[in-house]
């Protein structure tokens, strides 16, 4: 797929078997079947097991109108097993758990074994195939992951050879003389990213003279950056403007999570930073979820990596670049 184009969801995932989907339809339609057995015809079951009425049969049919709803489940996840693969886990888990209460409750004489026929069909039957489903949306997983890898390889191969920055060089041009220390910064109201850029601005005399070139990409409008960057004395350093993320995306800088983005350490860190440092915080500008990070690019190539695990993670720029001789290239 030629980079740049956005992936379906038919590129992403294997081929679904045909199977798959009628088993899960099969399923559905039985579900669904019991169901308006239990809730429009609760005496039926017990007279056909002969067994004692239960006194409250409204409870029955509230078991009914569940066993409905998972047939509801099974029936949208026919349409596409491998990406609702929890409805179909959620089903194959009662599958697995009804026959050992079963087993239990029988063994101490409260239900008679005579009923255990209904097993058969209700749960050991879909055992295999349920579980062979989610083998199937594991592997399409791994699958996913796999092209999205690929196509990212190719987009960032892409993207620094084409992406300009203000002053029109791409990261393949200005690699090509002496590596670059490529900076992918936050949102610029964050108080993470005003700090990353008051370490930069501390550190670029010595980055400069171990021979580094900075470079930084930021969500922002470049009229907005220009002003912003030149508080910090970095307006002159190689910036890309990258609103879209799709030079984050192509370095594997994807949204954090909620411990990555609100977890104890990057509040604690966050009210440093902020007050302590006086980094403040300023209007949200940008993907808010985005994560950022470190990379050297040597030739056009990747050097070395550092992706940030939490928003507040605080990276030594000069010790990156010096690990940086040390590592093979990533």
């Amino acid at each position: 797929m030629p980079p740049g184009l956005p992936l379906s969801n038919s590129t992403l995932q294997l081929p679904t078997p045909r199977w798959m989907k009628v088993v899960l339809a099969l399923a559905a339609a039985y579900n669904l079947l019991w169901g308006f057995m239990m809730l429009c015809f609760p005496r039926l079951f017990f007279e056909l097991a002969e067994m004692e009425m239960p006194i409250y049969l409204q409870f029955w049919q509230g078991l009914g109108m569940m066993i409905g709803l998972f047939g509801v489940g099974y029936a949208i996840a026919a349409f596409d097993p491998a990406r609702h693969w929890p409805l179909v886990f959620i089903g194959l888990l009662g599958k697995v758990l009804n026959p050992i209460g079963f087993l239990f409750y029988a063994a101490n004489g409260d239900f008679p074994w005579s009923i255990g026929w209904s097993l058969i069909l209700n749960d050991l039957v879909w055992w295999v195939p349920f579980g062979l489903i989610l083998l199937h949306a594991r592997k399409s997983y791994w699958y996913r992951e796999e092209v999205q890898l690929a196509q990212a390889e190719a987009d960032r191969e892409h993207l620094i050879q084409t992406q300009q920055s203000q002053t029109g060089k791409t990261l393949s041009e200005l690699s090509s003389n002496k590596p670059v220390l490529v900076v992918f910064l936050r949102h610029a109201g964050c108080t993470f990213c005003r700090q990353a850029l008051a370490d930069l601005q501390t550190q670029r005399s010595e980055l400069e003279t171990a021979g580094v070139q900075l470079a930084i990409v930021h969500m922002g409008a470049e009229e907005e950056a220009q002003a912003f960057f030149k508080k910090y004395d970095l307006e002159e350093i190689p910036r890309f403007s990258d609103p879209k993320q799709r030079l984050y995306r192509s370095f594997g800088l994807g949204s954090g999570n909620l411990n990555q983005l609100f977890g104890r350490p990057v509040w604690s860190r966050g009210f440093r930073a902020c007050l302590l440092e006086g980094h403040g915080v300023g209007k949200l500008v940008g993907d808010g979820f985005q994560m950022p990070g470190v990379f050297l690019l040597e030739a056009g190539q990747v050097k070395h990596v550092f992706r940030h695990q939490a928003a507040s993670d605080r990276p030594n720029y000069l010790d990156f670049v010096k690990e940086a001789s040390l590592s093979p290239a990533a």
